[in-house]
């Protein structure tokens, strides 16, 4: 009878820890979730809610929502502690279509899951009793010196986010010393951004067709000052955002306000395209874009070419073969193909194929310190941050960018420092263990 009692407490036991492990993994799910990000993530899920934020540019101080756990919603940007502490807020003060636009993947959203949970499979090995009086961040990329390895991605549209968009991105990005990537269908043109960030942005290229198009962009670009081009390679085709046409208002109207056509901006909304609209068969990218296409851009391009978008190690072969001068390993932040792997995940087979043949830039999900340090050790030589810069911009503009950079840039400082390494080119892959990943 003892026996038997002791088999019932075990499997008692075993029945509570494993009914806490799937509560912990179905909470991980329901936290990486849009369709919960899309309701304000899930510290919103926890909130109650009594009253509701004002418009971006209303005078009235906002009054804070009280969590059931504690905590208000930020009506500071100084008063965050990390960068999610931006999403709610974002969540509030823009208008829906554009958070459903910006927190969907595509069709079950999987792949925007993974980039967040790759993370958690990637362990910091620190090292003790080394000199960190002194942590210096800043990294050369391509002959210019920024104060940290973090930059903000080419995300569209960003006046959809906040009054001036790119404009605060940039100036936010200029007091950080800071990377702007800034996207082929900015709300801005890119000569009024390259002034307000104080130098050339880079410029991501989604490449029009027919050539004539792309050549004049091209050129466009080149004369702004810009040096470095970025083509985007993995969206040439469309894509299949599910969530987004779930989560967007039903009735459309609204959007006539700020566009010509309910379903989004036109080309002649996009500065950088409105001047090429009447140019025959004009498409914003081209699907019949190939290795040759991007081998005419390397002979018109005269300044450094990067290709972003690469996720296997032929394609990254083929990348270097064409000339390209960078890589930036990209699943376009989980909103290209449904390849549910992380893009942590898919670096260190690029690494391994690249083999320093060109610096190697990541994006996709990147939200701590601790997060752009292991993409650092696996020897990624720039980490991109879009949704943090955009939540960070929907709540309080360029000061939502400014406190969201400095939040991340201190987080790395704090992780170099705690794990031994005083300066970036200090941070290898001996701080970090990972699983049997391809290499």
């Amino acid at each position: 009878m003892d026996d038997l009692e002791k088999v019932n407490d075990a499997s008692e036991q075993e029945m509570q820890e494993f009914k806490a492990t799937a509560r912990r993994e179905f909470l991980a799910f329901l936290a990486a979730s849009p369709c919960i990000a899309a309701l304000g993530g899930a510290r919103r899920l926890l909130q109650q809610s009594t009253s509701t934020f004002p418009t971006q540019n209303s005078a009235t101080a906002p009054a804070p929502v009280t969590p059931a756990g504690g905590g208000e919603l930020i009506t500071d940007p100084a008063a965050a502690l990390d960068v999610f502490d931006f999403e709610e807020v974002c969540h509030q003060k823009i208008q829906q279509g554009h958070w459903a636009y910006m927190v969907s993947g595509v069709d079950m959203d999987a792949t925007l899951r993974a980039n967040r949970e790759g993370f958690s499979h990637v362990k910091l090995r620190p090292r003790r009793l080394r000199d960190v009086s002194k942590v210096d961040t800043k990294v050369d990329l391509f002959g210019t010196t920024y104060d940290s390895p973090i930059y903000t991605c080419p995300t569209g549209g960003e006046k959809g986010f906040w009054s001036d968009g790119e404009l605060s991105v940039a100036r936010a990005a200029k007091a950080r010393g800071t990377m702007q990537m800034l996207s082929s269908v900015t709300s801005t043109g890119v000569e009024e951004v390259n002034q307000a960030l104080g130098r050339p942005v880079w410029y991501q290229l989604y490449a029009p067709t027919p050539w004539e198009a792309c050549q004049k962009l091209i050129e466009r670009v080149a004369a702004s000052g810009c040096t470095v081009l970025v083509l985007t390679v993995d969206a040439n085709t469309g894509r299949n955002s599910e969530t987004n046409l779930r989560l967007r208002p039903k009735d459309l109207k609204q959007c006539t306000v700020c566009h010509e056509g309910p379903a989004g901006p036109s080309m002649k909304e996009r500065p950088m395209f409105a001047p090429l609209v009447d140019i025959p068969n004009m498409r914003g990218q081209s699907p019949a874009m190939d290795w040759a296409y991007s081998d005419q851009m390397r002979k018109l391009w005269k300044g450094k070419f990067v290709i972003k978008g690469i996720l296997t190690r032929e394609d990254a072969r083929l990348s270097i073969e064409h000339g390209f001068d960078g890589i930036v390993v990209s699943n376009h932040g989980g909103r290209a193909t449904e390849t549910e792997e992380s893009t942590i995940e898919t670096l260190p087979e690029i690494i391994t194929e690249v083999n320093n043949r060109a610096p190697v830039f990541v994006d996709g999900g990147f939200r701590r310190g601790t997060d752009v340090f292991k993409a650092l050790a696996m020897g990624a030589k720039g980490v991109g941050i879009g949704r943090p810069m955009l939540w960070g911009l929907g709540a309080f503009g360029e000061a939502g960018v400014d406190r969201v950079l400095a939040i991340m840039q201190r987080e790395l400082k704090l992780v170099m420092g705690n794990c031994g390494t005083a300066t970036i080119a200090d941070i290898t892959r001996d701080y970090i263990s990972t699983p049997a990943w391809k290499t």
